[in-house]
């Protein structure tokens, strides 16, 4: 029963559980993070937020092995199924969290943030969760971490408790070490965007490449 949930599991469980919501498409790649982490030697990943896997079977399937973690079961168990159709299974520990209270163990070569927004953003969670997330990296890996950088032109009234950080309060909100990480890409990629309704328009999303040095 959902109600029985913690609320960040509670909502993430009732959206992947909607029956009118149509599922992640099957082998739809993410392409900032083919773009970002492509020319990566594949190691260790540690996917954040991986939803219905779509990212973690392209890391697995360049060769990484991957931690993917996400709060709904729901959603986990899909991605699950899907990885075992790619044949990639055997590369991909599926672990649930709520990131707020709980992170996967170790370090890894790459630390993949990718669209980490949840309607509970607020009081410094996701910042909490990103400096987590910049804890994992091992030394000479990257973190990269990819986030709406505000609204679609066509959403003329954003929904309230939902915080879209500039770059600039990203990385100041991860307080990284002085001489530790080297910043290799800051950019903001404007892109078409269509609303529920068939709206047309465009929506910026951030973009966030840092590796550690040390």
């Amino acid at each position: 029963m959902t109600d029985a949930m913690p609320p960040t599991q509670r909502f993430w469980e009732d959206f992947y559980r909607d029956p009118d919501r149509p599922h992640s498409p099957v082998g739809k790649l993410n392409a900032l993070l083919v773009a970002e982490a492509g020319s990566l030697t594949p190691g260790t990943a540690l996917d954040l937020g991986c939803a219905e896997g779509s990212d973690a079977i392209w890391l697995a399937r360049q060769g990484w092995r991957v931690t993917a973690v996400d709060v709904s079961g729901t959603a986990l168990g899909r991605a699950a199924e899907r990885a075992a159709d790619a044949g990639v299974a055997e590369l991909i520990d599926w672990q649930r969290h709520d990131l707020s209270e709980s992170f996967p163990s170790g370090e890894f070569d790459l630390v993949s943030a990718q669209f980490l927004h949840s309607p509970d953003d607020h009081d410094g969670r996701r910042e909490s969760i990103l400096r987590r997330a910049a804890q994992a990296v091992a030394p000479g890996g990257v973190l990269l971490i990819s986030g709406h950088a505000g609204w679609p032109s066509w959403n003329h009234e954003p929904p309230e408790g939902i915080e879209l950080p500039s770059n600039a309060e990203v990385l100041d909100s991860l307080r990284l070490e002085p001489g530790g990480w080297r910043v290799e890409r800051d950019e903001v990629l404007v892109r078409e965007s269509t609303g529920p309704e068939g709206q047309l328009g465009t929506r910026e999303d951030g973009i966030l490449r840092i590796r550690r040095l040390r």
